[in-house]
């Protein structure tokens, strides 16, 4: 079975970095040195806030324009997608619900807008036979009101067409990585798939250990308690959407035929890679040039504001008077941890970015874009300033995936899929 791969939400090349091991671009070209197997015969990448479509340029940049889309996902006709054995995609968290469509004739409609129906029709058109996607991990708690619900309505539809699913919620940090970023990452296969006739018999155990997901990132074994769902009792993904009250998932799971068995976990942790080695790493790309990321003193205070503790009296638009608390975070960064998750706000005056004592320039700063970049496990300079602002480059890696996370799944998953 060929590694053909067709990428959705492309943003800057998080997956096709990660599967392909891509450490450096061609000084010449700019392209993107590909040392991996992997033939991504399409790509789509569109934003529809704004006009320039910045990921787009990068994406193009890097890997040519020949086979990335910058089409709405949802106008594009899925029958012209080329044929493909592994289907990757980051994809927003959304309220999943569906409803009956009005003349009932159609079956069951998801909500416009919601990226995940454009998944399961290309799935559904395709005949994909392997998928990997990531999100954030509150996708396996939400919606609040309905805990777990949007979760199941994305097993039941995978069940629906014809697939196995496992997942697992990664700390990027806890395996050697320079993020502590934690995100759930699902593997779905055919049922019909040799892979997933391994697991037909499988006592609950061997499900857990035995998946692709935690064999490239170790557990410990423990006496796990898992909890059962199942989803076979709901008719329909709308019977799911309009009935579902059987909770929350936890941090690790397997669906075969319906049945979901789930569990929290305890990762096998690796030595860390701190804060104080990237920046030290960062420093041949920096150049040096350093100053322009220095906190001016008289903003310090500020900045120690924001990252301290803080009850604040608020009136909500009812007239109801409430407090609204923030704990305290450090100030500067402890460099002898992994950094913490970079939100699209790094770089900005804000309680969620980096702030570093820098012992070369004895100074506070910011990290620089490259220094983002790092974290984000990207070849440094990928966003480059030739392709966009400064702060559309810190943007781009706080929406961005840990690119190391991939390349660790990819011998497994090639493995799985050169077997079939």
């Amino acid at each position: 079975m060929k590694l053909n791969v067709v990428e959705l939400f492309a943003g800057v090349g998080g997956f096709r970095v990660g599967l392909n091991n891509i450490k450096e671009v061609d000084k010449e070209t700019g392209k993107a040195i590909e040392n991996g197997d992997w033939n991504f015969v399409w790509a789509n990448q569109y934003e529809p806030s704004t006009r320039v479509q910045h990921a787009f340029d990068c994406y193009t940049t890097r890997f040519g324009s020949d086979s990335c889309s910058n089409q709405d996902i949802h106008k594009v006709d899925k029958t012209s997608i080329p044929n493909h054995t592994l289907l990757v995609g980051g994809f927003p968290c959304q309220d999943y619900s569906v409803a009956r469509s009005l003349s009932n004739e159609k079956g069951i409609e998801g909500k416009k807008g919601v990226l995940f129906w454009d998944i399961k029709d290309v799935l559904k058109t395709k005949d994909t036979p392997f998928v990997l996607l990531e999100n954030v991990d509150r996708l396996l708690k939400s919606p609040a009101s309905v805990r777990g619900r949007d979760f199941s309505i994305m097993l039941k539809t995978f069940d629906h067409l014809g697939y196995n699913v496992c997942w697992r919620v990664v700390n990027a940090g806890e395996y050697h990585m320079p993020q502590k970023r934690r995100r759930v990452f699902i593997f779905a296969f055919k049922k019909d798939s040799k892979y997933a006739q391994t697991f037909k018999d499988a006592s609950k155990e061997e499900l857990l250990y035995n998946n692709m997901l935690n064999k490239s990132f170790p557990i410990e074994h423990l006496d796990y308690v898992f909890n059962i769902t199942d989803l076979n009792k709901y008719e329909d993904v709308l019977a799911v959407s309009n009935t579902y009250s059987d909770g929350k998932f936890l941090k690790a799971g397997f669906m075969r035929d319906g049945i979901v068995y789930h569990t929290d976990v305890k990762a096998e942790v690796e030595n860390l890679y701190t804060l104080k080695q990237l920046v030290e790493n960062a420093n041949v790309y920096n150049k040096g040039d350093l100053e322009k990321y220095v906190v001016a003193n008289d903003t310090l205070d500020k900045w120690k504001y924001l990252k301290g503790s803080k009850a604040q009296k608020r009136v909500s638009k009812s007239g109801h008077e409430y407090y609204y608390s923030e704990g305290q975070m450090a100030f500067p960064e402890n460099m002898d941890e992994p950094a913490r998750t970079m939100l699209t706000s790094e770089g900005t005056v804000n309680r969620s970015s980096h702030i570093i004592f820098d012992d070369t320039i004895n100074q506070y700063r910011i990290l620089t874009p490259v220094e983002c970049e790092m974290i984000q496990m990207f070849p440094p300079n990928w966003t480059d300033s030739k392709l966009m602002t400064e702060r559309r480059r810190y943007f781009m890696m706080g929406n961005a995936l840990v690119t190391g996370i991939i390349s660790r799944l990819e011998p497994n998953l090639k493995e799985i899929i050169e077997n079939e």
